[in-house]
């Protein structure tokens, strides 16, 4: 049925990193969303009045948030799609993101809400019917559920889309909240015991989990999160596999939303080298990643002297310095500048996350342990974190 329904209505459906491409998989699975969640919601709505059942009723209420969050899903495909403006430069496509920080809220509101009802029959319980009419409507909405999370999670693969993978979860997680409402009713039919309320609890603090679950899943991208470590690894590896390129540093990747990615670097060249050439090497290698990854990459060229001895010299001591002190990752962009009473040692040292010194013990513990190569050495360090991961 999905690969039928892809078919049909996305043209160009294999071409995913078309961004008119991955706008019609987001509005195919938010007009799928609404039409079966909108369904079964219903049915359970009308089987939880009719019978009296608040868990019956909350796992409605829940397949109906899960209808407002594809609709606001579809909206929100739509408007991340819309191009960069004079205002956006960066484009739109964190919308994406806001809409799913929407949803979060609505779920948790939702869940509330029926967690009050729940109590309230917990409290002043009524018999409850056991009618397989119920027990039909729960099994059609397990299996549809499991449809819909194959189904958003095939297509959140397609496209790589976080929110679309999240809505397969949440319905693979709705499947578990129904089953234990399913369960409950046959306990009551065979024992007596009327669990109803005790399981609308039960739903509703999974509605309200599910909720302050997505909002950290959607916030996390707004707040800014480490890049993928397969990305920062292709762009490395793309870099280096050019010959004349001596090393890279500074790496810094921005998201700005799903196929919206900004990225900058710093490659290393020999500064004997003609300008002329190594620049064109370096603009090569902008073009050819940022067409290969498809992403805007920005490489800015720093020459390295090879030929001096004092500075390959130095270079050495500090990689041994490095290799002591766990806390500093790398040192880069290393400039030597010799007098005849000291000589400044000019450059950056890339410090680990979890790092709990400070800038100042760290440029002391540094300067420190070049004094004993040689007393004439003054370090100029600059204290730079680590983007990349």
């Amino acid at each position: 049925m999905q690969n039928f329904l892809i078919k049909k209505f996305i043209k160009d459906y294999d071409k995913t990193e078309d961004p008119q491409v991955r706008e019609a998989y987001g509005k195919l699975a938010g007009v799928v969303g609404i039409v079966s969640n909108t369904a079964v919601s219903a049915m359970k709505i009308a089987v939880g009045l009719v019978f009296s059942s608040i868990s019956i009723l909350a796992d409605g209420i829940n397949n109906l948030t899960d209808a407002s969050s594809s609709l606001i899903t579809l909206i929100g495909f739509r408007m991340a799609a819309k191009p960069a403006d004079e205002d956006h430069p960066y484009g739109h496509a964190r919308i994406e993101y806001i809409t799913g920080l929407i949803v979060s809220f609505l779920i948790i509101m939702l869940g509330g809400q029926m967690l009050k009802a729940s109590v309230e029959k917990i409290l002043h319980p009524d018999a409850l019917q056991f009618s397989l009419l119920a027990v039909g409507v729960l099994v059609v909405s397990i299996l549809m559920k499991l449809w819909q999370a194959r189904f958003n999670m095939k297509m959140g693969e397609a496209i790589d889309s976080a929110t679309l993978k999240a809505t397969g979860a949440d319905s693979r997680n709705d499947v578990i909240s129904t089953t234990a409402v399913l369960i409950s009713l046959f306990i009551g039919k065979l024992t007596g015991y009327q669990l109803d309320g005790f399981m609308g609890v039960l739903v509703a603090l999974f509605i309200v989990w599910s909720g302050i679950s997505l909002i950290k899943e959607t916030s996390d991208p707004l707040l800014g999160l480490a890049p993928d470590p397969t990305l920062v690894g292709e762009i490395q590896s793309r870099v280096m596999e050019h010959e004349g390129i001596l090393g890279l540093h500074d790496l810094v990747v921005h998201d700005y939303g799903p196929g919206r990615v900004f990225a900058s670097v710093h490659v290393e060249v020999d500064a004997n080298e003609n300008l002329m050439k190594s620049h064109d090497m370096v603009d090569n290698i902008e073009k050819e990643i940022s067409s290969q990854l498809r992403i805007h990459l920005v490489a800015h060229m720093d020459p390295v002297d090879t030929k001096d001895p004092l500075t390959q010299t130095v270079k050495q001591q500090l990689k041994e310095i490095v290799e002591e002190i766990p806390e500093i990752l790398s040192t880069h962009d290393l400039r030597v500048v010799s007098g005849y009473t000291h000589h400044n040692l000019v450059f950056d040292i890339v410090i680990s996350p979890g790092c709990e010194k400070s800038d100042g013990q760290l440029k002391a513990m540094i300067a420190g342990r070049l004094k004993e190569y040689d007393p004439k050495y003054n370090a100029v360090i600059e204290v730079d974190r680590n983007y990349a991961g």
